[in-house]
């Protein structure tokens, strides 16, 4: 071999070793995450991570705690400005703020429906993220409603807990009114600050504040004009203890003040902490609005989901990692549930161990297998792009309502608010 050739052929084996090594390291790559809950969703995205990893020791995880505000006015600035630095890969958002990304910012985040089977989730978590034909999350964590509510206080006045399995608001109203004759417990407690309490009876009926898009929809809503007559009837009746802030409103039902709490799946957690109160509590389908077409006994409040941003370096990792663990793994969801009483909204995870079980603190009930089955029937809805706006208006109303004003003048006030928010 002559001098010339070995030269040759030692800087071809250098230069093979270095297109070798620069693909490793262009195989590794480090997802970074912005989430919010270091109680909820961050451990549930290290536990999904570190599962990924486990199989896959190039990738790993930068998970970052992010509240939902933050992540919001971050992604408005930077998406607006066109600034790409320092975004993550994965983002987690809430579904009922989703629209306003997608269409405000088209091309910033990458279609997952292109890559993974989106008929194995609950159909309304899809449709939140679907836009122009495609989805764009990996539905995440589900805010299906029930009642909770504590049998003995309902035992006490007389009830059985087949008295409030699928009956309609009217008829809680009459339960509550008993209920509170009989043991001194208000019914519910809320926030006149939150109108929580209005969309999960508007969303039941498949209605929300805003149609086709962005068209408002509140003058003719029969679901919302109902939805705010029951609140009415309910304050009026005195079934409705005030409160003022998250502590206050969580305050009530953990010291025993109200009979119960209509509420999406993640208030679990919280109804559970007070363990001298296991047994006391079941759990029963939200009530359905009166006269009301289309009105069931499902519904939403909350709940959010992952997305891969169009500005990522590493969409293929960030999209794998999601189908394969947030797509597919049945026993990451079993562990999700015990550890943080995530109810995801993948259905075949509805088959798992954990969510058959039945919970003692319900009196032995199958409380997550209910949750589950309900979460596949929640009506469907177009939240648009100013549901926050929607929102605000009918939260300037409450208090009027409840104490009494006219339901209709209040629907006028809320049309013209958000008319005058969108221009």
């Amino acid at each position: 071999m002559t001098r010339n050739v070995m030269r040759w052929t030692r800087t071809l084996a250098i230069a093979l070793t270095g297109i070798s090594m620069a693909s490793v390291a262009a195989a590794a790559a480090e997802l970074t995450v912005w989430c919010w809950d270091p109680n909820f969703n961050i451990p549930a995205m290290a536990d999904a991570g570190a599962r990924y990893t486990a199989a896959h020791p190039d990738t790993t995880f930068n998970i970052n705690n992010v509240s939902q505000d933050e992540i919001n006015q971050k992604l408005q600035t930077q998406l607006l400005a066109g600034v790409s630095d320092g975004l993550p890969d994965i983002v987690l958002i809430q579904d009922d703020n989703i629209q306003r990304f997608l269409q405000s910012f088209p091309g910033s985040f990458v279609p997952l429906s292109d890559s993974i089977d989106m008929s194995k989730f609950a159909d309304y978590k899809v449709a939140a993220a679907t836009y122009e034909g495609k989805s764009y999350s990996l539905p995440f964590d589900s805010g299906v409603t029930g009642l909770f509510y504590r049998s003995d206080y309902l035992e006490e006045a007389g009830y059985k807990p087949e008295d409030v399995q699928d009956i309609t608001w009217n008829r809680l109203i009459e339960i509550g009114k008993d209920v509170l004759e009989k043991t001194g417990h208000q019914l519910i407690d809320m926030d006149y600050n939150d109108d929580g309490q209005i969309i999960m009876m508007m969303q039941s009926t498949g209605q929300w504040y805003l149609k086709d898009g962005n068209e408002p929809n509140i003058i003719d809503n029969p679901a919302l004009k109902a939805s705010l007559e029951t609140f009415q009837a309910m304050a009026q009746s005195g079934l409705i203890k005030p409160v003022s802030d998250w502590t206050g409103y969580t305050g009530a039902f953990t010291s025993g003040e109200v009979a119960m709490v209509p509420q999406g799946v993640w208030i679990t957690g919280t109804i559970k902490s007070m363990p001298d109160q296991a047994g006391k509590w079941r759990v029963a389908p939200l009530p359905a609005l009166d006269g009301v077409d289309g009105a069931t006994h499902y519904s939403n409040n909350g709940g959010s989901s992952w997305y891969v941003l169009a500005s990522s370096e590493h969409q293929d990792e960030a999209i794998d990692f999601l189908k394969t663990v947030w797509a597919e793994d049945v026993d990451f969801y079993q562990g999700i549930l015990v550890n943080q009483g995530a109810v995801g909204s993948l259905l075949a995870a509805r088959d798992g161990d954990a969510y058959k079980a039945s919970d003692p603190f319900f009196n032995d009930e199958p409380v997550w297998q209910n949750f589950s089955d309900w979460l596949a029937q929640v009506p469907a809805v177009d939240y648009g792009t100013f549901t926050p706006e929607a929102r605000l208006a009918v939260r300037a109303q409450l208090p009027n309502i409840a104490n009494g004003g006219d339901i209709d003048q209040a629907l006028q006030a809320i049309d013209a608010q958000l008319r005058q928010q969108m221009q």
